[in-house]
């Protein structure tokens, strides 16, 4: 009996941290934007190939700047600034609230 609880343990203590890395394979639908498909991979690296980044052309020294630009240089030629749009509207502090009841 003593033999099976130690086979137990490490079995458990085996199958834990291999399930702690398991990747779930849920569907596209069901997780929104959490997902990246191989279409959207592709698409990326041509685009990154357009702006003159070659993926594994000597990149070894200046790997971090080197993709960051060439990202920087899709996101400008997509017109987003990675940080979200332009905000329209006004903003007001310090003041009075229009039709504030004064006492």
């Amino acid at each position: 009996m003593k033999s099976l609880i130690q086979a137990v343990a490490v079995a458990a203590a085996l199958v834990v941290p291999a399930a702690s890395f398991a990747q779930s394979n849920s569907s596209a639908g069901s997780s929104a934007g959490s997902s990246v498909t191989r279409e959207q991979v592709r698409a990326e690296i041509v685009q990154l190939a357009q702006v003159g980044y070659r993926v594994g052309h000597d990149d070894n020294v200046h790997y971090p700047e080197n993709i960051q630009a060439a990202e920087a240089r899709v996101a400008s030629l997509n017109g987003s600034g990675g940080y979200g749009g332009v905000a329209s509207g006004t903003s007001q502090a310090g003041g009075c609230a229009a039709g504030a009841v004064s006492r």
